[in-house]
């Protein structure tokens, strides 16, 4: 399994670190799907158009993946913390090789307190913020608010794709810039680039930077 952040001891969002985490959550790998509803919240019948919500954006975004985890928390602290040591350790087992976790993105939900975190791989940091991960929560807050979570995870969904689109537009104009933010290779964002617009000819749409502006 490979690390979400490599070569790096802590959360760069939180700071929280990976051997406080391991002293909070544990040490060994976790199994999981990547639609793992813990909670039991959904309905048989809304399981699998949020299967499908999951699907469509790795059509979309080939070397990406969403995942999402529904909790009943008793006490916790801090749901980003809980979401940086998953996706550390989460093992998933219908998450192809081609996809590790450092391409991963992690929605946590804890029913009990209606509330909900976004964390990601350090590959997505060029694209990927607080404000912008903040802004792809508020777009489903109001169906979590009414426990609508299949409503509310497709407005994140949805709302997270526009945002990677709007990222890599970004990385074409100016790639330099914004991927020394996150550390990456202009190689690297060539190859995610065409991985995207494969994506997006798979799931018939028009080339990436088009949609955007629809």
């Amino acid at each position: 399994m490979q690390k979400i952040h490599r070569g790096a001891d802590s959360c760069p969002h939180c700071g929280f670190t990976m051997t406080h985490a391991e002293e909070v959550f544990g040490q060994e790998d976790v199994r999981l799907r990547k639609f793992a509803d813990v909670a039991g919240v959904f309905r048989m019948k809304e399981r699998e158009p949020m299967r499908r919500v999951l699907e469509r954006f790795e059509k979309k975004f080939p070397q990406l993946f969403v995942s999402v985890y529904l909790g009943a928390f008793e006490e916790m602290n801090s749901l980003r913390q809980f979401g940086f040591w998953m996706l550390n350790r989460a093992a998933y087992e219908d998450v192809d090789l081609e996809r590790p976790n450092e391409n991963g993105i992690l929605i946590v939900v804890d029913v009990n307190a209606k509330t909900a975190a976004i964390t990601f791989g350090y590959s997505l940091m060029p694209y990927l913020d607080e404000d912008s991960t903040f802004a792809a929560l508020s777009a489903g807050h109001p169906m979590f608010l009414q426990s609508d979570y299949l409503s509310a995870l497709k407005s994140v969904v949805g709302r997270l794709e526009k945002i990677l689109v709007r990222g890599w537009r970004r990385v074409r104009k100016d790639p330099e810039s914004v991927l020394a933010r996150g550390g990456q290779s202009p190689k690297r964002a060539a190859e995610q680039l065409e991985g995207i617009r494969e994506g997006n000819r798979a799931v018939g749409q028009e080339e990436i930077g088009e949609e955007v502006e629809r």
